[in-house]
Formats: structure tokens, sequence, C-alpha cells
């Protein structure tokens, strides 16, 4: 072969190693050190819990309008178009930041239509969502949303026209935001630092105690072994066992066990230990609080 063919010759051209396949799931790891694994909530399944909620406040503000109506018509008290108009935005406005706030900040972190769609709001620190949080979020939906669409609503011609167009161009870049992060984050997630994800399912009994219950019985704890944690630490407890992750009830029972220095010769599993000690500490903290002794988390002394 001569050098000359050599030369000439192409080289091979090697393959890129492809991207993994996002599969949607992050971690999630609490302050107490727990990795409770969340999925993203798909950009589809959130337009349509928020045209779910849409709809509700719509439809309640139509039955309260015609209502008013009804009673002006009775009264013989005629308002204005305008003045009317006024006063139906300024309720939707109310209505909507009431609405989304008021569900967003219940334990659950869901309005009805991310609950029906099995949807919540998480922080994604991994931490407890907060009121400042929530707030942030639900402002940010106001530039997001409410004001392009008012654009969008604009009727004339020359800067109405205009209006219009801006509107358009703005609601397009921040409805479809989502789909340019690997997270589905929204502006308002970003300036609050939440997310949404898929709410865990439920597939445990309230008491939590399916894993040999006769043996669970039998495993003691003292008060002060009770008293190392809070409602905080119980619900975190509760969600490794709702999840039913090997791996997260491995270390969670690891943590609780070095923790309260629980040292016995029965030989219990795992799961069977984190089950038995959340039935204890629930019912320690439930008798607590009948005497009127709340105890938030386990840095609280109360």
């Amino acid at each position: 072969m001569t050098a000359a063919a050599t030369t000439n010759r192409k080289p091979k051209r090697t393959s890129r190693p492809r991207r993994p396949v996002d599969d949607g799931w992050r971690e999630f790891v609490t302050p107490e050190g727990v990795d409770l694994r969340l999925k993203i909530g798909a950009f589809g399944e959130r337009c349509a819990a928020f045209l779910i909620d849409v709809g509700i406040i719509a439809a309640t503000l139509l039955a309260l309008t015609l209502l008013l109506a009804a009673i002006g018509a009775g009264t013989g008290w005629k308002g204005t178009g305008e003045a009317a108009t006024i006063i139906w935005l300024l309720g939707f406005f109310l209505a909507r930041e009431a609405y989304f706030i008021g569900f967003e900040l219940r334990p659950n972190g869901a309005t009805p239509g991310k609950r029906a769609l099995g949807l919540r709001v998480a922080a994604r620190d991994g931490g407890r969502l907060t009121a400042n949080a929530v707030f942030a979020r639900n402002a940010m939906r106001e530039l997001e949303v409410f004001l392009p669409a008012s654009f969008l609503f604009a009727q004339g011609q020359g800067v109405d026209a205009g209006l219009m167009v801006l509107g358009a161009i703005w609601s397009g870049i921040f409805v479809l935001f989502p789909l340019f992060n690997r997270d589905r984050l929204r502006l308002g997630d970003l300036a609050a630092g939440t997310m949404v994800v898929k709410a865990p399912r439920r597939v445990l009994r309230p008491d939590l105690a399916q894993d040999g219950p006769v043996l669970i019985g039998a495993i003691a704890f003292t008060e002060a072994q009770l008293d190392a944690y809070g409602i905080k630490e119980l619900q975190v407890l509760e969600e490794v066992l709702r999840r039913a992750d090997r791996r997260a009830i491995a270390e969670v029972s690891t943590r609780i066990r070095a923790k309260i220095g629980w040292e016995t010769p029965l030989e219990v599993s795992d799961k069977t230990f984190l089950n038995a000690y959340y039935t204890g500490l629930r019912a320690r903290l439930e008798t607590r609080m009948l005497f009127g002794h709340r105890r938030a988390d386990k840095f609280d002394r109360s």
C-alpha cells in the first residue's frame, strides 16, 4: 500500500455515547438524610391540572355572578356594566389567589386539579414546603399566565393589536418554559425553590402495622427512646414506610437504632423495627398532645 493511499484514508467515526434516558425520577434528600425518590410531574399533567383549577374557579365565580344578578334584579339595583366588570375582575383575582395559596398551604400541597392528576408541590431541597415559597410561586403566576392572557383578550387596532401580539409572545415563552429545563420548572418554581412531583400512592393502612403485627407488639421502647423524635420525623418515617424502598428503610433503621441506643436480643428486620417504632412514636405523640404538649420536631423541647 502506498503512502498516498494511506494518507487519503478517512478516519473512522467514533460513535458518541448516548445520553441516558431521563425517567423523571429525582432524589429528594430530607434534612434527616433520607432519600425520598420522587417523580417529576409531566408538562401535560400540570397543564391539565391547571385547567381543572381554572375551571373550578370560573364556575364558582359564574355561580356567584348569577346569584348577585338575581339579587340585583330583585332589589331593583342597576349597576353599570363597567363597574360590574371591574368587580368581577377583582373577584377573579382574589378568588384565584386565595384558591391556589390556600390549597397549596395544606399538608398535601395540592389543589383539587393537582390531586385529580396525582400531583403535589414540593420543596426542591427536600425540606418542608413553606408559606413564603407558596406565596412566591403563585405571585409569579400572575406574570406568567394571567397578565399576558389579559393582553390576548384585548380588542381594537393600533396599540391594542400590538398588545395582543406582545401577549401572545409573552404567553408562549412563559407557558412553554418548563419544556426547556430538565425538571419541568416554571419561573414561579425557580423563584420559590419548588417543583411539582407525582404524589406517592398510599398503600399502607393508617397504623402501618402490616409486617408481623404479633412481633411488632412484642417490641417495646422507653419513653426516652420515643421522645427522640417529633411530628416532623414521624411524617418522614411514614413516607419511608409507604414507599417500601429497601435501601431507605435500612438507612433509616440504622440511624434510629443508633440515636435511641436500641439494643435487644430479639432479631427483627429493619421494616419490622421501623413499623414498631412508628407505632410507638405515634402513640407517644398523641398521648402528649392530649395533655397539651405538641412536639413539632426533634429540636422542639416542649
